[in-house]
């Protein structure tokens, strides 16, 4: 039996509008086979359904509002909202599922939809082969009498606003803090600025004007460059890029130097364990750099690395009844708050720290030092092929001898792009950009 899905990568199901699988043929039938597995299993159902800024949102969104219908599922619709405002709202709703159409840090012509379980968590392995296996059935609509009908919820930007503000203390004032506030053109444009806005922050705002096509562009968690120049140029105290979906950050310092994802986690974890909220460890994963292993080491603080993606964070988070844990990128899980990745709540955790020290970011972020890190994106056509070559694996065993135990590599297949990700870290700068040059080449030879 195959236990592989053919459409289901790491994070939902994602492409280029108008490909193989984001077009409106192939999901009306997705949304039509979502609806008989959670009828299957909870008889009649709900799932509310929001999106990000692109402009193919409308015509997805209107796809499956359709094959959900079908199916004799309710639908209810939030509009552009966040990821993880969808999966909180999607257990204070009881809502059987919720559904996300977005492509997250990739650009407009590219887009996705991702799912959430009635408890707020990405779908399970074996959920998304039910799914898989549905869609090879013919699509048959229910009786007119048991179609499903479509609300859209007013209210949903202003509850996720309120949520995202419970999660620092009652008393948490922003007053002093000089902040700049990059939404990506995404799905934050409207709730974040709320968000810091009221907790009382001086706040200057870029790129929150989404017209469809400039997501991500030159903008957000993914380019971060301008938001960096902006804090300067303001002279303010924080400055944070949201992506298009808002599962992830990035921050920049009074000084204009950017944080990711691994400088978010050992802010976190240093200010959760002075103070005793530190559960257990933290969840990395296999990008998080060897230099936060080895400082979360001499905190005497367990560190454990998951694969790529947050859904395996979460899973290694659960197995160790730990609650926090991320990504390089800024996707950074809470389980004390939220059952996904939040970027605004992640940025918030990290001011609470900085307020309650009385310290800059700049300050806060001290004693942790990252090894020299490369990462390059190789495109090809069959990354997983080329991959389980075994000239390219003979390549890097012979490549992680020259490292030797100063340093590590990784060369895995992107799970949402036609990409090979390469990344190469180590003490010695010189060498760890002549091995990821060689992998880099023997990959480009490959792929011809």
């Amino acid at each position: 039996m195959n236990n592989q899905t053919k459409f289901f990568g790491t994070d939902g199901i994602r492409g280029k509008v108008g490909g193989n699988q984001i077009n409106p043929e192939f999901v009306i039938k997705l949304g039509w086979a979502v609806g008989r597995v959670l009828t299957e299993k909870y008889g009649k159902s709900r799932v509310l359904v929001g999106k990000d800024t692109r402009i193919s949102g409308y015509m997805l969104e209107s796809a499956l509002e359709a094959g959900l219908s079908a199916a004799g599922v309710d639908i209810s619709l939030l509009g552009p909202m966040p990821t993880p405002a969808i999966s909180y709202l999607t257990t204070t709703f009881r809502a059987q599922a919720g559904i996300v159409i977005s492509a997250s840090h990739n650009l407009f012509h590219d887009n996705g939809i991702k799912f959430f379980t009635s408890a707020g968590r990405k779908l399970s392995h074996e959920v998304e082969l039910a799914i898989e296996k549905e869609l090879d059935e013919p699509l048959l609509t229910v009786e007119s009498d048991e179609l499903g009908k479509a609300s859209r919820i007013i209210d949903a930007a202003g509850r996720y606003v309120e949520f995202c503000k419970s999660t620092v203390p009652t008393k948490f004032s922003l007053k002093k803090m000089k902040i700049v506030l990059d939404c990506a053109n995404g799905a934050t444009y409207h709730v974040a600025p709320d968000v810091f806005n009221e907790l009382g922050a001086e706040l200057i705002v870029m790129s929150n004007e989404p017209d469809g096509f400039n997501i991500n562009e030159n903008c957000g968690a993914t380019s971060p460059a301008l938001l960096a120049k902006r804090v300067m140029e303001e002279k303010a105290d924080f400055g944070l890029a949201l992506d298009g979906d808002g599962d992830r950050v990035i921050l920049v310092d009074e000084q204009g130097k950017l944080l990711d994802g691994d400088d978010i986690l050992y802010i976190i974890a240093k200010y959760y364990k002075k103070n005793g909220n530190l559960f257990g460890g933290v969840v990395g994963t296999v990008m998080s750099n060897l230099g936060l292993e080895q400082k979360f080491n001499e905190m005497d603080v367990e560190f454990s690395r998951a694969g790529v993606g947050d859904k395996l964070v979460i899973e290694e988070l659960e197995k160790r009844k730990w609650s926090l844990g991320g990504e390089p990128s800024g996707h950074i899980v809470n389980l004390n708050f939220n059952e996904t990745g939040d970027g605004i709540i992640s940025a918030l955790k990290v001011l609470e720290a900085m307020v309650a020290e009385q310290q800059s970011l700049s300050i806060i972020k001290k004693g942790f030092n990252k090894y020299p890190h490369i990462i390059r994106n190789v495109e090809v056509d069959n990354p997983r092929e080329i991959i389980g070559s075994k000239k390219l694996q003979a390549h890097i065993s012979e490549l992680n001898k020259q490292l030797q135990d100063s340093g590590r590599l990784l060369v895995r297949a992107s799970g949402t792009e036609s990409l090979i990700r390469v990344m190469v870290e180590g003490e010695n700068p010189t060498l760890i950009e002549q091995v990821a040059t060689s992998l880099v080449s023997i990959i480009q030879d490959l792929s011809k």
